[in-house]
């Protein structure tokens, strides 16, 4: 009987080889996103797509250095409006060849320190790889700067990355309080509620929500940079960086709402302040709130 409970032991070896190797896999990965993420990539960055056809950016977005590529603000202040950089390539050349993401070549981002002044802006390129980003003048403070954008390989091959940096804004005015946890947020009289009770860090995981207006559903969600909403995020303590685009497309609906979920993997556990950005009427809301994630 021990004879061949030791047999059984010895071929069931592999296969519990596989499921640790398997699990190691995803422990060592636990720090990454991929599905409906589009934007979280720093020092380990990955090319290809998602189940949904969507480019997969990995990492934290806190390195401004990935497969080759910098990322080179012309400057470190963030207190006059506009803000100049170059995406330098493995050749140390200002990079110019890029792909269109979310019908954009470009997405930069900046957020205070305290995770307050959120920003999110569309770059244009000169003809020598200098992008200006049209970000109104920020207040005193400690700010970090993001560059989201799919760069064209030697090799033919996309390179989606999100590279970042830190920059100031002269003067000086203390921290704001990160406002608390919750799961409502308003914004130009509509009310957003979030379902995160799901969110754990390095998992990809649904993040629900429903927007109303006068206590009634919101159906007339109009597409903005070809999805109904954009959700972008910020780890307090590092600013690492997520960027969330919902399920479903807007090829066979002309208006979205009330539910929007996303499928969510954040790198790190701890509080992040979550912007969601939405359209109606051809205006664009910006909503915030601050989820907690196990």
């Amino acid at each position: 009987m021990r004879s061949i409970n030791r047999v059984r032991f010895l071929l069931l070896v592999p296969t519990l080889v596989g499921v640790m190797a398997l699990a190691a896999c995803g422990s060592s990965s636990s720090s990454h996103s991929h599905s409906s993420m589009t934007g979280i990539s720093g020092m380990t960055g990955m090319t290809g797509t998602d189940d949904g056809g969507e480019p997969m950016y990995m990492g934290d977005g806190l390195a401004a250095n990935a497969q080759g590529y910098t990322f080179a603000p012309t400057g470190d202040s963030v207190a006059a409006a506009g803000f100049a950089f170059r995406i330098l390539g493995p050749d140390g050349k200002p990079v110019t060849a890029f792909e269109p993401e979310q019908t954009k070549l470009m997405h930069f981002y900046l957020v205070r320190s305290d995770l307050s002044g959120f920003q999110h802006v569309h770059p244009t390129m000169a003809a020598d790889g200098t992008w200006t980003a049209p970000t109104r003048a920020a207040g005193p403070g400690a700010y970090r700067v993001y560059a989201q954008f799919i760069a064209k390989g030697a090799d033919g091959k996309a390179v989606p990355l999100v590279l970042s940096e830190q920059v100031t804004s002269a003067g000086s005015a203390p921290d704001q309080p990160l406002p608390a946890v919750s799961s409502t947020a308003t914004v130009d009289g509509y009310t957003l509620t979030v379902d995160s009770m799901h969110l754990m860090a390095g998992m990809e995981m649904p993040l629900k929500v429903s927007i109303a207006k006068d206590g009634k559903p919101v159906t007339d969600l109009e597409p903005y940079l070809a999805t109904y909403a954009h959700l972008s995020g910020f780890h307090a303590g590092d600013l690492a960086m997520a960027h969330l685009h919902p399920r479903g497309g807007i090829a066979t609906t002309p208006t979205g709402g009330p539910d929007l979920t996303f499928d969510a993997t954040l790198p790190k556990a701890g509080q992040w302040r979550m912007y969601l950005q939405f359209q109606t009427a051809g205006v664009l809301h910006t909503a915030a709130v601050t989820l907690d994630v196990r």
